[in-house]
């Protein structure tokens, strides 16, 4: 008998899966922002700290208008809000397969304390959004000189 690990996401996704094949187009074809029509669309996200002690965390948001993309900082929480409209040049009925998702995304974030969030940044270039979170002065690592006797 081998040991086979319970994964409750595994048989949630095996799950919408069959839905999906189940009902065919037919939730692509209402139009309706529902959950057969792909589920909330979330953006991926890459968090790192770069060689200047500053955290740097990039999404990829291809297709947002920089208008429809927000930032707020609260209580130690960033929060990125967006949408990705649809494309209103190509009618419903001209499309033959759609598999990227549109709709309204929200990511939240918790930062360190030693974040200084007076100094944070964010530049959008090629469809993804750079947020520079720099270290607070008295966070940042200090050498300390041993002095020899």
């Amino acid at each position: 008998m081998s040991l086979v690990r319970f994964d409750p996401f595994r048989d949630l996704a095996v799950l919408q899966d069959r839905v999906n094949r189940a009902f065919g187009d037919v939730a692509r074809r209402n139009g309706d922002d529902d959950l057969l029509a792909g589920g909330p669309w979330v953006p991926p996200v890459d968090i790192y700290e770069n060689d200047s002690k500053t955290i740097v965390l990039k999404a990829e948001i291809p297709d947002v208008n920089k208008e429809d993309i927000s930032l707020k900082v609260e209580n130690n929480t960033l929060t990125l809000h967006g949408k990705k409209q649809a494309d209103k040049e190509v009618k419903e009925q001209q499309y033959h397969r759609v598999e990227r998702t549109f709709g309204s995304f929200t990511r939240t974030f918790t930062l360190p304390a030693t974040v200084d969030t007076g100094r944070i940044a964010a530049e959008y270039k090629n469809g993804v959004l750079t947020v520079t979170l720099p270290l607070r002065e008295d966070a940042k690592p200090k050498l300390i000189d041993v002095a020899v006797h």
